[in-house]
């Protein structure tokens, strides 16, 4: 198990203090939302990069479908260079109450996962390297002769992790593709929940008999640990473990809604992630 710790709000300057903090105090990656309006995500990370020196650093998360993918690409790109292979690229259809509507971005739900899965397509072939080509619905691309960045550190691609509705198998077919999963369940009467254990576990039995690629495959959860009591923050992450997930995220997304400094996050942050024995 790898454990993340999430900055819910902040500017540039905070997000770079407290990867640092979080970077000494043993967290495995450090994460920045992006919204559609605000503080940006990849500034925030490229601060961060520019204190720390092992701890992994990525968005949580980036909806691709509002997004122009070569830009993403390149900004990825860029930020795995500078920090020497350390981006993690976290993505999904986004919450649409968070400005898609006011910003005139798209919100009907089928149109955005074509945007999201033809973004992905052109995201990675950039990153394989020119001369690329794409023809999509809503994209088309012809190869340019312009000198094409240097590609990213980390080989084959940057590790992408993806919001995965369980059991819905196009969702799932699109995770398989790629390097990670962000669980959402979808229950039969439609409504969508938070992954139990349970469903852990029956995700990493469905990764392991359906993946193909040779790569490795992370299943990522979310929470808030009581870093005053690690006997009981190794007590609730422990089932996550067990039925097979891989990284803990440290997520307190109850600040989101209110201004935060770096006193609020920073002590949850120095008391380091749960220890499992």
């Amino acid at each position: 198990m790898r454990y993340g710790f999430v900055l819910p709000n902040g500017d540039a300057r905070v997000a770079a203090e407290l990867a640092e903090v979080a970077d000494r105090a043993g967290w495995d990656g450090f994460f920045v939302w992006e919204p559609v309006w605000g503080v940006d995500a990849w500034v925030s990370l490229t601060a961060a990069a520019m204190r720390t020196a092992r701890i992994k650093l990525g968005t949580m998360l980036s909806p691709i479908s509002r997004m122009r993918p070569w830009e993403l690409a390149g900004k990825a790109t860029t930020l795995d260079q500078l920090s020497g292979g350390r981006v993690i690229l976290s993505v999904g259809l986004g919450a649409v109450d968070t400005g898609f509507a006011e910003f005139g971005e798209v919100t009907d739900r089928k149109t955005r996962a074509e945007l999201m899965d033809e973004g992905l397509d052109i995201m990675t072939g950039l990153w394989h390297g020119q001369p690329f080509a794409y023809q999509g619905k809503h994209y088309t691309i012809r190869p340019t002769a312009f000198p094409p960045a240097p590609p990213p550190v980390q080989r084959p691609r940057i590790p992408v992790w993806v919001v995965g509705a369980w059991p819905r198998p196009r969702s799932m077919q699109r995770v398989l593709k790629y390097d990670g999963i962000l669980p959402m369940v979808i229950g039969d009467n439609g409504a969508a929940r938070q992954a139990a254990p349970d469903d852990i576990r029956a995700i990493r039995d469905y990764v392991a008999a359906h993946r193909t690629e040779a790569t490795p495959f992370d299943i990522v959860v979310e929470g808030v640990t009581p870093g005053d009591d690690p006997a009981r923050a190794a007590d609730m992450v422990r089932p996550w473990a067990d039925a097979g997930a891989t990284w803990w995220i440290e997520a307190m997304w109850d600040l989101l809604d209110r201004p935060v400094t770096l006193d609020d996050v920073r002590r949850r942050a120095e008391q380091g992630p749960p220890v499992l024995a």
